[in-house]
């Protein structure tokens, strides 16, 4: 006998017939938050060499951290509630919110509401991709992770390298690149209404909660099992040693990209090298992750995400080792960087594949967003620690030295980690 169809259950999972647009839609809102959370950077450098609205070399610092706080906070809040109200809802608010208060920000009249609309659009901004990745794992019907994790945060890339180019041409008119990437979220947000369903996973887990007689065997076993959400779902039985594991890997994943990201062209530049154009820098190491993120996801399918991920973290410091040795060649540094992007980007995406696959329905929100977060704070660590090197003079080639033992640590950290854990913590 049928049931009522609830909002987030079969009404939902309805809307859409084609089961592309679910990868496509996340794939385009986790584009977006690569755009909006870049945009930042890119205009910058216009912000202060014009005092637009009073902004100031301090200004810009308390901005750029404070987006990144709300970033972390974000994350960290999302989880609990995708795993409550689901996916969908949240990706879609998410989306509203950060394109919106994105908006705002390009009519800022002053330094103190750009920051105060620049952090709740981080709010927003950081649960968009925990949301995505959560969703995407359920969607995938193989239940093989890797892959469908690693093209979603192609778009991250895509949307970082797209406001990277639209800055050269137009930073000079900041306020349309802020405006540009809160319209296309405006755009968005009718399609994820239209064509984003439930995950059909989320609604079994829930209708297991709520009706476990008429719940699938499978599903109401598994909810029988691990029945707790939230913070309480990440420290059940052997979940512990995952999440500490998994929160650890996060931190010293983001904690290479941001260094990286934000210092890479300085610390070159003071070796010697001639890399006077640090957008082409940043270019080839963003190329360099896509790459690896299609052939970390490939790879992980085929023999497990945990021994790529372990390979991923070891290959990142041998190459991070290799940029402190100097190169004559520009073309020789420069495919130095691009390889070691292909390793130190999609090692940290490798590792919320595998807090996709290794977390059940009820948890799995929560323990993405909460992974998300932990790297976050990895985010800030990174370029504060690798400028006071830059500061100190000492940042080439110490700063590679220190992103070689990051990845290291990051490797142990998955180590420690079981490779399965069933559904109660065993």
């Amino acid at each position: 006998m049928s049931t009522p169809a609830s909002p987030t259950g079969a009404a939902t999972t309805a809307r859409a017939t084609d089961t592309r647009w679910p990868a496509i839609l996340c794939w385009l809102a986790v584009a977006l938050e690569g755009f909006d959370l870049v945009v930042l950077g890119a205009v910058i450098p216009e912000l202060l060499a014009t005092n637009a609205i009073g902004f100031t070399a301090e200004a810009a610092t308390l901005v750029a951290t404070l987006s990144l706080v709300g970033v972390g906070l974000g994350a960290a809040a999302v989880g609990p509630i995708a795993d409550r109200v689901g996916r969908r809802y949240t990706i879609l608010v998410c989306v509203l919110v950060f394109s919106i208060f994105t908006i705002l920000v390009a009519f800022s009249p002053n330094v103190a509401l750009f920051t105060t609309f620049r952090f709740i659009a981080g709010l927003a901004l950081g649960a968009v991709m925990p949301g995505c990745l959560a969703y995407i794992s359920e969607h995938n019907k193989s239940g093989k992770t890797g892959k469908a994790t690693t093209l979603t945060m192609t778009g991250y890339h895509a949307g970082a390298v797209a406001i990277s180019l639209l800055a050269v041409f137009y930073s000079h008119n900041w306020h349309l690149l802020f405006i540009a990437g809160g319209v296309a979220g405006l755009v968005l947000v009718p399609l994820l209404w239209w064509k984003l369903p439930e995950s059909q996973e989320f609604v079994d887990a829930q209708a297991a909660k709520s009706r476990p007689a008429e719940a699938t065997a499978a599903t109401a076993d598994a909810t029988v099992l691990a029945p707790k959400t939230g913070m309480a779902g990440l420290f059940v039985g052997r979940f512990k040693l995952v999440t500490i594991g998994v929160w650890a890997a996060s931190f010293m994943g983001l904690l290479l990209v941001y260094g990286l990201n934000t210092w890479l062209p300085k610390i070159m530049a003071d070796a010697g090298y001639e890399v006077s154009d640090s957008l082409v820098m940043l270019l080839v190491l963003n190329l360099g992750a896509v790459v690896g993120l299609v052939m970390a996801g490939w790879l992980a399918d085929k023999h497990g995400t945990k021994p790529i991920v372990l390979m991923w973290f070891i290959l990142a410091a041998v190459f991070l080792a290799v940029l402190s040795i100097p190169m004559t060649s520009q073309i020789l540094l420069n495919i130095a960087v691009f390889i070691t992007g292909v390793f130190v980007f999609s090692a940290q995406v490798l590792v919320y594949a595998f807090v996709s696959a290794i977390y059940p329905p009820t948890a799995r929100g929560t323990a993405l967003g909460m992974a998300s977060a932990v790297g976050r704070l990895g985010a800030i660590v990174g370029p504060f620690i690798t400028g006071t090197l830059v500061t100190a003079g000492i940042a080439y080639p110490w700063g590679f030295y220190l992103f070689a033992v990051v990845a290291v640590l990051g490797f142990v950290a998955m180590v420690i980690v079981p490779k399965t854990v069933d559904p109660a913590g065993r």
